[in-house]
């Protein structure tokens, strides 16, 4: 029992602090920062799709909570 609730709270931690680590990696609420591991994230899903970043991607689902942190 003590282990599922272990679980449950580092779950917890890991959904809150998810916002707060895609904004310092460049997912902001403005966009995606210019020289940022999110930059180089986005070109590289860009060139790999052909020249756009392809909804549903894991970089347009990063952005996409980034956006929504203030």
């Amino acid at each position: 029992v003590l282990g599922s609730y272990l679980f449950a709270a580092c779950a917890a931690g890991a959904v809150a602090s998810a916002p707060l680590v895609l904004g310092a990696a460049g997912f902001t609420s403005a966009g995606i920062a210019a020289s940022s591991i999110a930059a180089n994230m986005m070109s590289a899903a860009a060139v790999a799709n052909g020249g756009g970043v392809a909804a549903g991607s894991v970089v347009a689902l990063f952005q996409s909570i980034g956006k929504d942190h203030k």
